[in-house]
């Protein structure tokens, strides 16, 4: 595919990021049964349920795609069934709600709850494990591609390379310990009940709207200072991790399998934003010393590269598209990543 220097509206944005990749289209010649989407009113899954629905036309197969949420936005659903998805409102935490859901082949689970933990943990920890358990429950016959995060593996140092999938988890603070516990319950879902389970550790989207690059294009964009806590991160484009998320349908199993998901690039936040700021044409300023601790949330995607081939956006594009976003006055999802945080407290 050949992209352009700069994305200048949402549609142009939303187009790209549900554009399927070629192996994606392939996949669902082979894939049998309808796709359900769990959360699919968050921040990635609308894109994703396009993408979905356009793989599937183009492959020239008859197969549903059904989107399940709370859906409190009513012109989120208005969009997801303009694209030809199937909605369905449901309250994950309630069982009797989920027991009524039709049971699919595959399903990809994005529900989950981070921002706000700090002071309402009881309510992560019931999303992030008690809805698990009645969706695993539910859906024991299906392929079932669960999200989870980088964020259960140990903070490490850059010149780590990042934590592959045999590092075992050690999770800080009570988000990502729930997160881990969204993982034993799937886990233990696929032991249980012979479920073929992938754990999608991702870290991080990257959509204009939002992510580390909005983050910290905003900043400097505002000539505010630079929060710098963090030092270095791994970033994905949202259409490739969400294409990644689809054909990962594929890879589940039992046992659970796991997966990271990012770019290949240990990226610095120093060098990132004197780029967009060279890129914005604003000087650049930092919180503390602009060095950033040795303590990072840091994956190591190398299994990914080589099961689906390396991410189709490099870091370059998205850092010039991110900066022209700004420059030519793009929207914001208002939805901060928090990626500066590294004690735990979300």
């Amino acid at each position: 595919m050949r992209y352009s220097d700069a994305i200048r509206s949402e549609q142009e944005l939303e187009e790209l990021l549900s554009t399927p990749s070629p192996a994606l289209i392939e996949m669902m010649k082979r894939l049998d049964g309808d796709l359900m989407i769990l959360g699919i009113a968050g921040k990635m899954g609308l894109t994703m349920g396009r993408r979905a629905a356009r793989a599937i036309e183009l492959a020239g197969v008859k197969k549903k795609v059904v989107g399940v949420s709370r859906f409190s936005k009513p012109a989120d659903r208005e969009k997801l069934e303009a694209w030809g998805i199937e909605t369905i409102p449901c309250d994950l935490l309630d069982r009797e709600q989920v027991r009524k859901l039709p049971r699919v082949a595959n399903v990809v689970f994005m529900a989950g709850r981070k921002f706000g933990t700090d002071g309402s943990e009881e309510l992560t920890w019931a999303m992030n494990t008690l809805v698990p358990g009645n969706v695993v429950e539910h859906f024991k016959a299906s392929r079932i591609v669960a999200f989870s995060t980088g964020c259960v593996y140990p903070l490490v140092g850059p010149e780590t390379g990042g934590c592959t999938e045999a590092v075992l988890p050690a999770p800080v603070g009570e988000y990502s310990q729930s997160c881990l516990g969204r993982e034993r319950i799937f886990q233990h879902g696929a032991k249980a009940f012979g479920t073929k389970v992938l754990l999608f550790r991702l870290n991080y989207a990257i959509d204009l709207r939002y992510g580390v690059l909005h983050d910290i294009a905003r900043q400097v964009w505002n000539n505010e200072p630079v929060t710098d806590s963090v030092g270095h991160f791994n970033v994905i484009w949202q259409g490739d991790a969400n294409d990644a998320a689809l054909r990962s349908l594929e890879l589940a199993a039992s046992p659970a399998a796991v997966l990271n998901v990012t770019g290949p690039e240990t990226a610095s936040l120093r060098s990132i934003a004197e780029q967009l700021g060279k890129l914005m044409g604003r000087e650049v300023r930092y919180a503390h010393d602009g060095l950033g601790s040795g303590s990072c949330y840091l994956n190591n995607a190398a299994k990914m590269a080589d099961l689906f081939g390396y991410p189709s956006v490099p870091l370059a594009r998205m850092i010039r598209w991110q900066a022209e976003w700004f420059k030519n006055g793009g929207s914001s999802l208002g939805k901060p990543t928090h990626f500066e945080v590294n004690n735990g407290k979300f």
